[in-house]
């Protein structure tokens, strides 16, 4: 659900582009998956659907950088038909209401030559709060068999569904609750050099 995000963030890890330079996200090559608790005794792990949007890397200063990210809710998929519709649903997701997930990023901190903290707007289910996602990346961009420049990464953070509206739950016999509130979210992305 939030791996939302959830979430290309990562692309700002990448090292050395050569100088400023807008990346579109590869939505044939990237990946929102999210990860739950469940029963309290299991994890339930999911795909969302397509991601895109645009990395601007500013390799100078890549603080300077920034991130536009936007997530199909629709094409959520946990390999059970009828918990996909279920979180598709009013009690969760809501995705005839809010069918995308976006991020839009206000300050990047690099913590190492490829590791970074991307701090930035989640509006999911129509709720707005600022997270912070912790991006690693490939350290140089690299050309494709095509001619493309690329570079990869992968997202991580973890959200509080509460935070955004999410709330449906059943309690327990005993104790806990069928969904737990935090919610584990990765990206695993690849970006694409706009020529």
């Amino acid at each position: 659900m939030r791996r939302l995000i959830l979430t290309a963030a990562v692309a700002l890890a990448f090292g050395s582009a050569a100088d400023a330079a807008t990346f579109d996200i590869d939505p044939a090559h990237t990946s929102a998956q999210f990860a739950v608790r469940h029963l309290m005794v299991s994890t339930v792990r999911g795909t969302l659907g397509k991601v895109s949007g645009t990395v601007n890397l500013d390799d100078a200063d890549v603080t300077k950088s920034s991130v536009d990210a936007t997530i199909d809710v629709a094409g959520i998929d946990t390999r059970e038909p009828k918990r996909d519709a279920h979180l598709k649903s009013p009690d969760f997701l809501d995705a005839a209401k809010y069918p995308t997930i976006t991020f839009k990023s206000k300050k990047v901190a690099k913590i190492t030559d490829d590791k970074y903290q991307v701090t930035g707007d989640l509006t999911l289910h129509g709720v707005t709060k600022e997270v912070v996602l912790d991006a690693e990346g490939s350290p140089k961009p690299f050309t494709d068999p095509m001619g493309n420049t690329k570079l990869g990464g992968a997202v991580h953070t973890k959200i509080n569904r509460q935070d955004f509206g999410v709330a449906w739950n059943k309690a327990l016999e005993g104790g806990g609750l069928v969904v737990s509130d935090d919610v584990e979210i990765t990206i695993d992305i690849e970006l694409m050099k706009k020529k």
